[in-house]
């Protein structure tokens, strides 16, 4: 009964993060941004950390179909590379993101199918937005966790993006605006979703959505959008890499033990997420981690002097 209920934890996920072993062979260990992508610049500042950066700075940053694509096989490789524990995700430029590119979104949902029939058409739309959602479910299906820094503005898709994020940082010029019904649609790639999740004010959800207004950096700081509001993106940038140096320096097995648990806690009932975390710490708990992560602390060593296994 162990090894089924661990293992078909494990499989879970894992059924959902299939190789693609180009993106990660082309990240650099030097710190700079190499990618075989158009819309992303993949960079290894530090040990175990993976930057992924939002790269179209001329552009804003909007989401173009590269980017929904790119996403996929970024966040698909990362969860399976082993040198990587912790992923921060940016935005290159003046700010992180202006949303969806409507060119190319126009292009993809408003030309009618080859026989202009109206349920083919519907039917293609549907698939065509559960590829876009895949791009942002992808990163709360990584195993690893994942923080954001935003700096500037976030705007539409780039709300969809941090909501899938686990930790999400800001600098103090920031504002972020679910904008899709200023363009006529409702949010269909994840915020209406998962905002409700990160914000304990049902209010101010629906506040934001229906009237697409500007929330600033103070206000997403006290309702709990960010955690934390930096002075200006340097200062966030340094910061973000050592929040993520402090996870990446723990036991991979309880990181990513703890968020794979928090998510499936958030969607199902308390008794659930505990019966969940017992099937799955009977196994994990028999981890060398343990034993060496509690030498440590009786031994008064930090975690980053301890040496975890790749998982």
């Amino acid at each position: 009964m162990l090894s089924v209920c661990v293992r078909s934890a494990l499989n879970t996920y894992r059924g959902l993060w299939l190789p693609a072993q180009v993106a990660v062979r082309a990240m650099s260990s030097s710190g700079g941004p190499t990618s075989p992508y158009t819309s992303l610049a993949i960079s290894r500042p530090a040990e175990s950390i993976t930057h992924v950066e939002l790269h179209r700075p001329k552009k804003l940053n909007a989401m173009n179909k590269a980017f929904w694509r790119e996403m996929v096989e970024c966040f698909t490789e990362i969860a399976e590379d082993r040198d990587c524990r912790v992923v921060l995700v940016s935005g290159a430029g003046k700010m992180f993101t202006a949303g969806m590119d409507l060119m190319d979104f126009a292009e993809d949902a408003f030309q009618p199918g080859d026989d202009n029939d109206t349920g083919r058409t519907s039917w293609n739309i549907r698939n065509m937005l559960h590829r876009y959602q895949e791009t942002f479910s992808v990163i709360e299906k990584c195993p690893k966790p994942v923080l954001v820094a935003v700096h500037g503005a976030c705007i539409g898709g780039g709300v969809d993006l941090i909501t899938a994020c686990d930790i999400r940082l800001c600098t103090q010029d920031t504002w972020f605006q679910v904008k899709e019904v200023d363009i006529g649609m409702a949010a269909d790639v994840g915020t209406l979703q998962r905002l409700p999740k990160v914000i304990g004010s049902r209010s101010l959800v629906n506040e934001l959505a229906l009237t697409a207004r500007k929330m600033y950096a103070d206000e997403a700081k006290s309702s709990g959008l960010v955690s934390r509001v930096f002075a200006d993106k340097e200062t966030m940038m340094a910061g973000a890499l050592e929040l993520a140096g402090d996870i990446a320096a723990r036991s991979p097995l309880a990181v990513q033990g703890t968020k794979i648990n928090l998510v499936y806690s958030r969607d199902h009932s308390v008794a659930e997420g505990l019966e969940y975390m017992a099937a799955w710490n009977m196994s994990m708990l028999q981890s060398q981690d343990v034993m060496k992560s509690a030498q440590a602390v009786m031994e008064k060593k930090s975690p980053k002097e301890v040496v975890f296994s790749k998982l």
